[in-house]
């Protein structure tokens, strides 16, 4: 079972890799149109958009919300160690 402290890392992490995402997704589909000239494919699963772009949106959408998830949880992180004065357990350094 969990401690208190895991469970409140664990709901402050969420919250901050949501958040992320959901900013990160807005930059990134700005981005597409200002370097496009227009929208992202809204469904790049069908024969009907072209290979190469929902390649292309693929690969920058993966990369794009997997950094933001990244960035997010690295400084929800400082502040959990600035409140509790340690990182939370599983992202301590063995060493």
């Amino acid at each position: 079972m969990a401690d208190k402290g895991d469970l409140g890392w664990r709901v402050m992490a969420g919250a901050a890799a949501f958040a992320g995402g959901f900013v990160a997704k807005k930059a990134i589909t700005l981005a597409w149109k200002k370097s496009t000239g227009k929208e992202p494919p809204t469904n790049p699963e069908s024969p009907e958009v072209a290979l190469t772009e929902a390649i292309g949106w693929a690969v920058v959408m993966g990369v794009g919300m997997e950094l933001a998830r990244l960035l997010a949880t690295r400084a929800a992180a400082r502040q959990w160690a600035k409140g509790t004065g340690e990182l939370p357990s599983n992202l301590r350094s063995e060493g």
